[in-house]
């Protein structure tokens, strides 16, 4: 695989092909790749929400400003953030590295008092713009990996998240949704898929030194 080759192929795919769905192999390997994204201090404080029912996805247009790639798209991927980070997540995490990597609790308790502390010191709107950061790490983590599986994607941030927490009723999981993935395949008379990528010459994007 020429990762190259497929970030080159990769754009942001503006017309899905409604016939076309991704097997449940593809899907296996991009929510995978959602759970092994890097996340500060791996907390994990987002979530992934997967939208194959159509039907469920027709409010979502109008609530996306009308652009049809939340429903034409073979699945909906929406990334949502925990509405706020409790001393139990904390807590959770570390007895999970306790189960996993049979860690004694007289290493991981200092690590476990000055994140709670870390997370305590920070108001509720600091905690999610931090869950957010998250996010985009993992948004950009699926577009690639999305990209070396032939798989198209359109990251989306014009949405209005209100609107979906309501529709898919977030607020019951504790969750707000922040960005928005359709995935699936290019329709053939998409334009945009024959147009040339635009980037800056590598020596200005790139500064070695």
């Amino acid at each position: 695989m020429d990762i190259i080759k497929q970030l080159e192929w990769r754009y942001a795919t503006k017309k899905f092909d409604a016939n076309k769905k991704l097997s449940k192999a593809k899907l296996n390997i991009i929510t995978e790749a959602f759970n092994l994204t890097a996340t500060s201090f791996g907390l994990q404080t987002i979530k992934l929400i997967v939208i194959e029912d159509k039907k469920l996805r027709e409010p979502l247009v109008e609530a996306s400003y009308n652009q049809k790639q939340v429903l034409d798209a073979s699945h909906l991927l929406v990334i949502c953030i925990q509405r706020d980070i409790e001393d139990t997540d904390v807590i959770t995490y570390y007895n999970n590295i306790k189960t996993i990597r049979n860690t004694p609790d007289t290493i991981l308790k200092p690590y476990q008092e000055d994140l709670i502390n870390m997370m305590q010191s920070k108001s509720i709107a600091e905690r999610q713009q931090w869950s957010t950061n998250q996010a985009y790490i993992a948004l950009g983590n699926l577009m690639t990996v999305c990209a070396i599986e032939g798989v198209d994607s359109c990251p989306m941030e014009g949405f209005l998240p209100t609107k979906y927490d309501e529709i898919l009723k977030l607020d019951e999981k504790g969750l707000k949704s922040v960005l928005l993935l359709p995935v699936g395949y290019r329709a053939e008379d998409d334009m945009f898929s024959i147009l040339k990528k635009v980037r800056k010459p590598i020596n200005e994007a790139v500064i070695k030194i």
